[in-house]
């Protein structure tokens, strides 16, 4: 298998990963913890796991002018990113939230094409339209918000989060190009630990750890292990090979996956529109992930 077809596997895991988030976190809050103590806790734990992968990665020392870069993706990829996520998910539904993520890709592709020159070609484009449509079909028909009192603001908080990210893959690059994701991963989550506590402090003093269930530990543990840690470090490997428009539009699969969990819960029924957006989706990823054709001379 090649590299750029691993990268694409790990960008598939990836939005999995992101998918069932959507449903684990939600159990977590706000019943048993605030929002920006969830981010605590989980910032917290993926700085202890990505600092011990230093003794398993190169020995490379960062450049002082590249900690500006850094602490931008920390910023972006970590504090903006994960905290308007969290809150904004406590407020509205999960099927809803994972639709409005996929505003990331148009905002990755409108960057690309300014701060990086990539060229926008219309293969891309109608791709992202076309994963556009089968999401929009599946928000539709999904389920509603339900008994969320400030859903309009928890949409917004997640449109922020959708463009935090979609910076952060911007920024990321050219770290990425330059060093192993080892090296400066376990910067940008520890900047992101500092940037945090302030906002986070008050409400992780507030958890009352011994009214908390086994399974809510179970859902905790699911979203430091897997969606801060290997999902993040999943990403930066795959990045390698991959443009950040290629890899955003991965976001496109996270409701399709967030549907399939509810349905393998038994909270949703498949339909013949839930196929058809999912038919969407999945033509959008495959436009916008094959690469231009290089003519033979």
């Amino acid at each position: 298998m090649s590299k750029r077809s691993l990268a694409l596997l790990g960008a598939t895991f990836v939005a999995l990963i992101y998918g069932a988030n959507f449903t684990i976190a939600k159990d977590v809050m706000p019943t048993y913890v605030q929002p920006y103590a969830f981010i605590l806790i989980r910032v917290i734990g993926a700085s202890i796991l990505f600092w011990s992968l230093t003794f398993f990665g190169p020995k490379e020392k960062i450049a002082l002018q590249d900690f500006p870069r850094i602490i931008a993706a920390s910023l972006f990829g970590v504090v903006i990113n994960q905290l308007s996520f969290f809150k904004g998910l406590s407020y509205t539904s999960p099927i809803s939230a994972s639709v409005i993520m996929v505003t990331a890709p148009i905002v990755v592709l409108i960057l690309s094409a300014i701060l990086l020159r990539e060229k926008i070609e219309f293969k891309k484009v109608l791709g992202i339209l076309i994963g556009l449509t089968g999401t929009s079909i599946l928000i539709l028909y999904g389920k509603d918000i339900g008994d969320s009192t400030n859903a309009g603001l928890g949409n917004f908080l997640v449109f922020v989060n959708a463009s935090s990210y979609a910076v952060y893959l911007i920024i990321v690059k050219k770290l990425i190009s330059k060093y192993h994701a080892f090296t400066f991963i376990k910067w940008i989550y520890t900047f992101g630990l500092v940037f945090t506590l302030p906002f986070a402090f008050e409400e992780f003093k507030a958890i009352q750890w011994e009214n908390i269930p086994t399974n809510i530990y179970y859902n905790i543990g699911f979203v430091v292990l897997f969606t801060t840690f290997f999902a993040y470090l999943i990403n930066l490997m795959a990045m390698k090979e991959l443009k950040p428009t290629t890899l955003s539009v991965f976001i496109y699969l996270q409701p399709l996956f967030a549907t399939i969990i509810a349905i393998s819960l038994q909270k949703d029924e498949l339909n013949n529109v839930k196929l058809i957006s999912a038919l969407l989706i999945f033509i959008g990823v495959y436009l916008v992930t094959q690469k231009k054709a290089i003519p033979k001379e």
